[in-house]
């Protein structure tokens, strides 16, 4: 059987439009999964008719989220927030939270994993390292340190790595049972991870568009968690 990845598709209100960056189906199919698009829509039904149909969820990168969901107000660095794919995505990621579908949360989808878990973020870092790469999606911009024994130093087998960078929020503090598993060198968390499910990991960067073995390997160790969870 063919293992089905859902993956969260952006919201253009402006212009009535979902939308998704290609190098994410791309990525899942190589890996062996049958990608999947989830539009946003403000139905709980909807979201347990994905729970259904799923056996894996990718919550992919996009715009920032509302403080409003951690208990603070918006400061003058925030960005574009989206009303409905804020509230859609939490409500998936908080009932993902309560079973051990694998997921695998992507730069703003990192962010969104901990903050469904009662996580809080930086709402625009200010550490005098830049995390908004002047350069092509596919260019590995800066280190990571990865922590020793943790899911993401396995799946990788290495303890840094080198990653590209397209955000200026982050997690800050992470939800109840995740962990930190990777910082930038000035300390920005870059990828977080539940201490108890199979497979609830976030990155800050974008493994869709590195095309390495690194990315690869994670891409593959989503597909493997459901055979696992089975």
């Amino acid at each position: 059987m063919k293992v089905i990845i859902g993956i969260s598709a952006n919201h253009n209100a402006a212009e009535s439009l979902y939308c998704l960056r290609e190098a994410y189906v791309v990525s899942v199919r190589e890996a062996g999964g049958v990608p999947l698009i989830l539009p946003a829509l403000d139905d709980v039904t909807l979201v347990d008719e994905y729970l259904d149909i799923c056996d894996a969820f990718i919550l992919s990168g996009g715009g920032d989220i509302d403080p409003f969901y951690w208990g603070e107000v918006p400061e003058t660095g925030l960005g574009e927030i989206n009303p409905l794919r804020d509230s859609f995505e939490l409500m998936l990621a908080r009932r993902l939270l309560l079973q051990n579908t694998p997921v695998l949360g992507i730069c703003r989808g990192c962010q969104l994993l901990s903050v469904a878990a009662g996580g809080k973020l930086v709402q625009d870092l200010a550490t005098g390292m830049s995390h908004e790469q002047n350069a092509p999606r596919p260019y590995p911009f800066h280190d990571i340190l990865i922590y020793k024994e943790t899911m993401l130093a396995r799946i990788l087998d290495s303890h840094e790595a080198r990653v590209n960078s397209f955000h200026h929020q982050a997690v800050r503090e992470t939800g109840v049972g995740m962990r930190v598993s990777a910082r930038a060198p000035d300390g920005t968390i870059e990828a977080i991870e539940s201490m108890d499910k199979n497979f609830w990991l976030g990155v800050q960067w974008h493994p869709e568009f590195l095309r390495d073995e690194y990315s690869r390997r994670l891409f593959r160790a989503l597909i493997e968690a459901v055979y696992m969870t089975k």
